[in-house]
């Protein structure tokens, strides 16, 4: 259970961050719900946090902007006086072939991605290692691992997150704070509803357990790495995939 503790969830006003805050919110934690442009989603998660009887707050901020970042996050300790974990899930995507690819796409992806991990890294683990505590959770994907034709941004992003993931929990470990990744394979989100029937029956046939991942898989493995329970495991990454990559 995550009583009494201060989440920060970025992205996390549809998908993967969604299933997160309020997975998060029902073990008892306090969520704090990142959003960049999608106030009217937070607010709506907000409301559904506290429906159910959990206690969750919508904050705007672009993770890839160093000083928003900055502010945030001195906002976040502020008004709920710590921060205990961070899950760095905030994340886009701009496909395409790479002899076609253009710099803005490139850069966009890597900017959200990979620095906008880094961004919040650096202001909560500030206050983490005043805290002597603190459990990070990056968002990384099957796709930093394996690779993938036309994300070549995004896979280079998400296998920057696994190198900066084990980098920053060999700096943080001696402050009690934790490190962690998870790689998830085909989740049904937002992102990937656009995808046709085509494209979505070819990767279940490469999906060992035959069915595409839910949010709520997410949450699960997010939710291990953020309790008591997974206090020795650190620098690790966790595919929750169905057996895509192994």
């Amino acid at each position: 259970m995550l009583n009494e503790k201060v989440a920060v969830v970025t992205g996390a006003s549809r998908g993967i961050g969604k299933a997160i805050a309020k997975e998060f919110a029902a073990q008892g934690a306090t969520v704090i719900i990142n959003y960049n442009g999608s106030a009217e989603k937070a607010e709506a998660v907000k409301k559904e946090i506290e429906e159910a009887g959990g206690k969750a707050e919508a904050m705007q901020c672009n993770v890839a902007d160093f000083d928003a970042c900055e502010a945030f996050f001195k906002k976040v300790i502020e008004e709920f006086g710590r921060v205990d974990i961070l899950v760095n899930n905030a994340g886009i995507t701009k496909d395409g072939l790479m002899m076609r690819m253009s710099e803005e796409d490139f850069s966009s992806v890597i900017d959200v991605n990979l620095k906008g991990t880094f961004h919040c890294i650096r202001f909560a683990s500030r206050q983490m290692m005043k805290q002597r505590y603190g459990r990070i959770i990056n968002m990384s994907s099957v796709v930093g691992v394996a690779g993938n034709a036309g994300q070549v941004n995004y896979a280079a992003s998400k296998a920057g997150v696994i190198g900066m993931t084990k980098s920053a929990a060999k700096e943080l470990a001696s402050r009690g704070i934790t490190v962690n990744a998870i790689a998830p394979g085909f989740i049904e989100t937002d992102m990937t509803s656009v995808l046709s029937d085509k494209v979505k029956e070819a990767t279940l046939g490469q999906i060992p357990l035959g069915r595409l991942g839910q949010g709520r898989d997410i949450a699960a493995a997010a939710a291990f790495f953020a309790s008591d329970a997974a206090g020795y495991i650190t620098g690790q990454v966790l595919h929750v995939d169905g057996g895509m990559v192994m």
